[in-house]
């Protein structure tokens, strides 16, 4: 090439002057620059800065978990910001130099950015559905720790986060911020060692941590709302999430008697999707700092937090059914972490991720003494299911004689609770002389009869065809529930002049009247009595909840009886309980001494020993057989994993209603789980979504389902 014709750029580099040198650079630069500049259909003119949005586009398939990049026209430069919703279209094609093509979907941009990876040509945003930016930075932060920790996606937890756009709702602003309330009073906190200590940490600002064992008793309610007034007080905010609407309701009244009206919102379904959302609005935009809510208020975006309170920790309802299935105590604890705010789980149980927290010295424990304890405890009486009834009112009511004689004597006094447990518990395998579970000699993990009779591991699938009890060298099961079914029909026999009131899954009764009156409730659904509480309470078919087929099955039984006993008045006011149960197991001992940390301290030492979870992570991996295993052959699984399994999963009652997890109707799926060692988590979750995602790139075999640290394991 001549030097009068045109030169190489190497050619001038070469040997061309200073000034010859510095153009050419600036020319290569312009060409760079020129080359990095999104180019869009038709020409459109693009935003003078930032001209590209990342957007998180709403598809949850794991393959696709990342941004992608759009050009910003300038007619929305104003609106597109970090954020906001957007429509774009997605899996458009590149066809003579433009895009074309591709489903409108919805999306948020999560950053504005002055070039683009992307070399190809960007499609613009199609459009911006709202200005309102509702996936903050610290929202968007929080939901990415939540997909990684449930080897889930971004998209599905910000679908758990951020609620559906309501326009209206939108359309109105929200009332100023009010200033911080005055700190509460010290109250019935005042009953634990360290309770006033807690509050007023909270109120100087701090992020104190604490397991809380509350009392039996109706204040549960007024205790958490002194705590979010606490945090309140000290100009930050708090977030308390509950079980349930009727938990709800209880907090909310007591923190609106703290802190009067216009300082918190309540967020469950009951408000109505328009009504909720305005109030999700008051908190994002920053005019509301405290919120009261179920389990989709773990995402609240309250700004400066200073407390996240769970309460009742153990209930199932904490664990989300959509994907990724996180449980709102992990979801809250990495609040606390990621914000730098105080943190309180509690509950009249105690569960063994509760205890752990408090044995690796995370958190604090928060306990009243024990005086505090038996003064506020009914007094619990046991009876062994062999117990006869020795009189004709107990025979027609089929109670044995001594539970009989506690309902009588509590009708004399006030209502009466009587809890049975819904239909459907499936009793797991135990020793039928000492009721130790029956468990696989290799993983530990439950036993159940197969077709034939024959024992196999539920886990492993392993054949156990001579098992004998490692406790008490028995050799027979129980398997089934000794006894018949209590009905409400049956105690209205036995007791003809007292009003029979129900509560389940029809028909909820949040209180009923402090006269006498027999309330049959099943666990969960019991209501409040006015006044001083029940008189009695009779807790029913206790095998029905100890021989679930289910790791946590001594857990949830504790869990359910002290939701019920805590109803009832205290010894020194005349409350009994009566629990038909075997009255040697632990469960059982620990109602009667109402002690459920030393519990869940036993249970969390026998897990640890036996290797299962909290102490270890676990994995659950689901989908045809053909499927689980090329999944689990080709996951790069952290050293030391120990697959279980798999085996085959039962199929669903035709006529129950499907649930999240189900086999598709007319397949049958297997289950493997997944073990692997105290600090490995994180990798096995990264593991097992990489290889569900390249699955589906190379769209081989159906999808598999994958649940980390799954909380109903047999």
């Amino acid at each position: 090439m001549s030097r009068e014709n045109g030169r190489s750029e190497v050619g001038v580099e070469a040997s061309g002057t200073g000034e010859q040198l510095a153009l050419i650079r600036e020319a290569v630069r312009e060409k760079k620059a020129d080359r990095a500049k999104p180019r869009t259909w038709r020409g459109a003119e693009l935003a003078a800065e930032l001209p590209v949005a990342r957007v998180l586009v709403d598809k949850g398939l794991v393959h696709l978990d990342r941004y992608f990049d759009y050009a910003v026209p300038a007619a929305m430069d104003a609106e597109a910001q970090p954020g906001v919703r957007v429509r774009v279209r997605f899996g458009a094609g590149e066809k003579g130099g433009r895009r074309e093509g591709g489903k409108l979907v919805s999306g948020f941009i999560v950053e504005r950015v002055a070039e683009s990876e992307y070399r190809g040509v960007l499609a613009p945003l199609a459009q911006v559905l709202s200005p309102e930016r509702v996936l903050s930075p610290e929202l968007l932060g929080l939901c990415r720790a939540v997909a990684d920790r449930y080897a889930g996606t971004l998209a599905d937890v910000v679908q758990l986060a951020v609620p559906p756009r309501r326009a209206r709702a939108e359309a109105k602003p929200s009332p100023p911020l009010l200033a911080p309330n005055a700190p509460p009073e010290v109250g019935s906190w005042a009953r634990y060692g360290a309770g006033a200590g807690f509050l007023s940490a909270l109120t100087r600002g701090d992020a104190p941590r604490a397991v809380w064992t509350a009392l039996p008793g109706a204040t549960w309610p007024q205790e958490l709302a002194r705590a979010a007034a606490a945090a309140l007080a000290g100009g930050r905010g708090a977030l308390v999430v509950v079980p349930d609407g009727r938990a709800a309701a209880r907090v909310d009244e007591a923190l609106g008697e703290l802190i009067g009206e216009g300082r918190h919102v309540l967020l469950t379904a009951d408000a109505g999707p328009e009504e909720r959302y305005r109030r999700w609005l008051a908190v994002s935009r920053g005019s509301v700092r405290a919120v009261i809510g179920t389990r989709a208020a773990m995402f609240a975006p309250v700004a400066d937090l200073g407390l996240v309170a769970l309460w009742d920790d153990g209930d199932s309802s904490h664990s989300d059914p959509h994907a990724p299935q996180p449980h709102a105590r992990e979801v809250l604890i990495q609040r606390s972490v990621n914000e730098r705010a105080g943190f309180l789980l509690g509950g009249l149980s105690c569960t063994v991720e509760a205890a752990q927290l408090v044995e690796t010295g995370w958190a604090r424990p928060l306990t009243a003494e024990r005086e505090q304890v038996r003064a506020a405890a009914p007094l619990v009486r046991t009876i062994g299911e062999g117990d006869e009834a020795r009189d004709a009112a107990a025979r027609a009511a089929r109670l044995p004689s001594m539970a009989w004689q506690v309902v009588r004597d509590g009708l004399t006094r006030g209502p009466v609770l009587v809890q049975v447990p819904r239909r459907g518990y499936a009793p797991r395998l135990a020793c039928e002389r000492c009721r130790t579970p029956a468990r696989c000699r290799a993983c530990a993990g439950p036993l159940e009869a197969q077709e034939a009779g024959a024992l196999a591991c539920a886990w492993c699938g392993r054949a156990e065809p001579d098992w004998h009890c490692a406790e008490c060298g028995g050799a027979r099961l129980r398997a089934q529930i000794v006894g018949a079914r209590r009905t409400a029909e049956e105690l209205g026999r036995a007791f003809p002049a007292v009003p029979v009131r129900t509560s389940g899954r029809d028909h909820v009764l949040t209180t009923v009247p402090g006269a006498p009156a027999l309330v049959v409730s099943t666990p969960g659904a019991e209501p409040v009595a006015e006044g001083d509480g029940y008189a009695a309470a009779l807790l029913l078919d206790g095998w029905a909840l100890l021989g679930r087929p289910d790791l946590r099955a001594g857990e949830e039984a504790l869990r359910r009886w002290l939701g019920a006993a805590a109803l009832v008045r205290g010894q020194a006011a005349g409350g009994t309980v009566a629990v038909i149960a075997e009255p040697t197991l632990r469960p059982v001992q620990a109602l009667v001494r109402w002690d459920p940390v030393g519990h869940a301290v036993r249970e969390l030492a026998e897990r640890a020993e036996l290797g299962f979870p909290p102490v270890s992570r676990m994995a659950s991996v689901a989908g045809r057989g053909e499927d689980v295993a090329e999944l689990l052959r080709t996951a790069e699984l952290p050293s030391g994993a120990e697959v279980l399994g798999p085996v085959p999963l039962p199929v669903p009652d035709a006529g129950r209603p499907r649930r999240p997890g189900d086999p598709p109707p007319g397949e049958e799926w297997e289950r493997a789980l997944v073990r692997v060692r105290p600090g490995q988590g994180a990798a096995l979750a990264a593991a097992l979504k990489a290889a569900r995602a390249a699955r589906l790139v190379k769209r081989e075999g159906e999808a598999v389902r994958v649940r980390i640290d799954p909380p109903d394991l047999g």
